[in-house]
């Protein structure tokens, strides 16, 4: 169906919308006003990475579609683990761990929406508050009435343990139960009416969705998106290097603008519709340009999503380093670097050894692997040798030298 409402027209020509309970409810209901949507986070890490990025995006599209967003931090549902797409059960996490977690994870939700005390402005609950003062057996009559086992092992996430003869524990299987009590306690406070989440999150959705319905008599809706890859199938968050974080001091915003420049020109349209504000029509322009030009929109989107995820000076620094490295053959300010005073540097230092604490490779075996592979240079000059020892003779005037992982990942070495 052709959606009326500006939310739901905004997800589907942006490409956020795969499924929705009731989307010609969901429709008539956004068309008599705003609407306040929750998104669930279960902090099992203290930073987001860019696969998580999509489900942020969504809630900055409600804002700016006039909708309230709330962002829920699982602090009681991370000490269970969502069981989604999972083989085991997660670990359980402890009390100063999930403090940590929630804290880092803060402070990225500013960089995307504005928190304040308009209609419009987003708030932070944690499902720790509501959850934890529950007790046991009020719990299981109250809400555990509702659910049937039959119908829990329906679900895709279940079934697929079952089939599998994996094992999976009471404590797994009442996920489900708990986000959706979530659900339905939220309506009740806030007016909650929407759940926003991913293609893997939608048995849970329909859950609390179901409940508040016994609960409160009241029908509520959720929306999913699908699962973001590339496109050559891999899942997005997920590179080489590893996760690409949100938090600076996980991954510098010049990598984090090189994730972006970087990107197959397959994805470039795409990624630009859901990871930045620039208009449709600007995106179909640029999505359009072929052969070399296609470089140009690639770097508009690294401004673009760094601007957002870092600020505009961040951006702005990580291009003119980008800009001196790769055109003018400099070593740019913003690129990693390993700084040793000249008694630790001694005699040399082993090429491996550098590419490791520069981070341009994970581990000394990763190191070897790239230099063997010709994917290693020293000051522009490729190297073969695994033991190559990196020696006074190799620096340049300001003691320093260029190492690289291949031609986009660099990084400097200096001694002092």
């Amino acid at each position: 169906m052709t959606c009326r409402s500006d939310f739901l027209r905004i997800l589907e020509q942006r490409g956020y919308l795969h499924q929705a309970t009731n989307l010609e409810g969901l429709d008539a209901r956004l068309e008599k006003g705003p609407i306040t949507a929750y998104c669930g986070f279960d902090p099992t890490g203290d930073s987001f990475h860019v696969g998580n990025l999509v489900q942020i995006m969504q809630l900055r599209r409600l804002q700016q579609a006039g909708g309230k967003p709330i962002l829920l931090l699982g602090g009681a549902t991370a000490r269970v683990g969502d069981p989604s797409d999972k083989n085991a059960m997660r670990p359980m996490l402890t009390e100063e761990r999930l403090a940590q977690n929630i804290s880092g994870l803060r402070g990225i939700f500013g960089q995307f929406l504005r928190f304040d005390d308009s209609p419009t402005g987003a708030v932070i609950v944690d499902n720790a508050d509501w959850l934890l003062g529950l007790h046991h057996l009020d719990f299981l009559t109250r809400i555990g009435r509702h659910f049937t086992l039959n119908r829990l092992i329906t679900f895709d996430f279940i079934r697929r343990r079952l089939e599998a003869e994996q094992p999976m524990s009471i404590l797994e299987m009442g996920y489900s139960l708990l986000q959706a009590y979530d659900f339905a306690h939220l309506w009740k406070e806030m007016g909650c009416e929407l759940q926003l989440c991913g293609a893997d999150q939608w048995a849970n959705a329909v859950c609390g969705i179901e409940l508040a319905r016994k609960l409160h008599d009241v029908e509520l809706f959720a929306t999913t998106t699908p699962l973001v890859t590339t496109a050559d199938g891999v899942k997005m968050g997920k590179t080489a290097q590893g996760a690409v974080w949100l938090r600076a001091d996980r991954l510098a915003p010049y990598d984090y603008w090189q994730f972006w420049r970087n990107v197959d020109d397959r994805d470039v349209g795409r990624f630009l519709r859901l990871f930045t504000d620039l208009p449709l029509d600007e995106i179909a322009r640029l999505e359009a340009l072929g052969g070399a030009e296609i470089n140009e929109a690639k770097k508009i989107l690294a401004r673009e999503a760094t601007t957002m995820c870092h600020g505009q000076e961040a951006a702005q620094a990580a291009a003119e380093t980008a800009r001196q490295t790769f055109e003018q053959g400099g070593a740019g300010e913003d690129l990693p670097r390993l700084a040793l005073s000249a008694a630790e540097f001694g005699d040399g230092l082993a090429l491996v050894e550098a590419l490791v604490r520069l981070g341009l490779c994970a581990s000394k075996g990763e190191a070897r692997r790239l230099v063997s592979g010709g994917g290693a240079y020293l000051g522009g000059q490729a190297v073969a040798d695994e033991g190559r020892q990196i020696v006074k003779a190799d620096l340049d005037g300001q003691g320093q030298v260029k190492l690289s992982a291949g031609r986009k990942r660099h990084g400097i070495l200096s001694v002092a």
